[in-house]
């Protein structure tokens, strides 16, 4: 679980490094500090992990970014640029961390608020790659069913 969150923030680094847009690196930089406090009280048993407060805060910013989106009408596949693919792939790394916490907690108890943020944050980042597509004019890369192999 610690060495998922630790890799998390790892691909979160790497996509500030990429440099996306203010809005976006603004709420990763903090889901940084966020992800750092809640691997400190993972070595510390009964030590507070993350809070409503948290939740809400990464809630918000998916909003604020979602909110001039158009809906989608097909799956995204992850890709269109390098920027966009590390938005992706730190996507599926929250995702598996996900995972981790839900099988962590049921042995251990609480996390409800560590499960949701980790759930949040992975939106998030699926929004910030639709975001950082659309202000880069890069086209989104969409699954096509005539692509797939069990459409032939």
């Amino acid at each position: 679980m610690l060495g998922d969150v630790d890799e998390l923030n790892a691909f979160i680094g790497a996509v500030i490094a990429a440099a996306p847009g203010a809005q976006v690196a603004q709420t990763l930089s903090l889901a940084q500090h966020d992800l750092f406090d809640f691997g400190g009280a993972l070595c510390f048993p009964g030590a507070p992990v993350l809070t409503a407060g948290h939740v809400a805060r990464v809630d918000a910013a998916a909003a604020a970014l979602n909110a001039d989106l158009p809906p989608l009408k097909e799956f995204v596949l992850p890709g269109g640029s390098p920027l966009l693919a590390s938005l992706h792939l730190a996507r599926t790394v929250c995702r598996r961390a996900e995972r981790a916490a839900v099988a962590f907690f049921a042995n251990e108890g609480g996390g409800e608020y560590a499960i949701a943020y980790l759930n949040r944050l992975s939106d998030f980042l699926f929004i910030a790659a639709r975001v950082e597509a659309r202000g880069a004019g890069v086209r989104e890369v969409l699954w096509e069913k005539a692509k797939s192999a069990g459409a032939q």
